[in-house]
């Protein structure tokens, strides 16, 4: 009988979860997109609103879900269904964003039961536009949540790096 097995995406508005679902799916994605309103709206033209929706066939029949979350905190109540059964999550912090470093505290706070349940792995976009803070700052700034978690510098329109971050997720699942 063939498994699946679910992993989300989170992190902020416009961070790429939907891209990155959408590098990396066998499917074509679905999507829950609406026009962006408020502040929102100078970011970007639309957003997500309830999830995202991918799958990656395994050889041998396997499945690999991928669930996006929105990333409005206004829609944290859709964080919260999507966490049931997840057996990890990637964390996307774009370091173009304001405050990435706390970007990273709402994200690791909000999904720790998840984080300490099973593991994570934190994708760190447009590092090579921005590159401070640098990788040493997100990892200091995780120690100070009591975690150890895999933290790589990825384009998530790329398949391969898309890959590379459910690799490193699947690794600190199974240690």
């Amino acid at each position: 009988m063939d498994r699946s097995y679910k992993f989300l995406f989170t992190g902020p508005p416009g961070v790429g979860k939907t891209t990155a679902i959408a590098a990396i799916s066998d499917i074509e994605p679905v999507t829950t997109e609406m026009k962006s309103s408020g502040e929102l709206a100078n970011i970007k033209e639309m957003t997500t609103t309830a999830l995202d929706f991918g799958e990656l066939k395994l050889q041998g029949g396997d499945v690999v879900r991928l669930y996006g979350t929105p990333g409005q905190r206004r829609f944290q109540f859709m964080w919260e269904l999507l966490l049931e059964g997840a057996l990890g999550v990637v964390i996307l912090i774009d370091n173009m964003r304001e405050d990435p470093l706390g970007d990273l505290d709402i994200y690791v706070e909000n999904f720790s039961g998840l984080i300490a349940e099973t593991g994570a792995v934190v994708g760190l976009t447009r590092s090579d536009v921005k590159p401070e803070p640098g990788i040493d700052a997100f990892y200091e700034r995780l120690q100070t949540h009591n975690v150890m978690l895999p933290v790589l510098e990825c384009d998530i329109r790329r398949r391969d790096d898309v890959s590379l971050l459910l690799d490193a997720l699947i690794s600190t699942i199974e240690n």
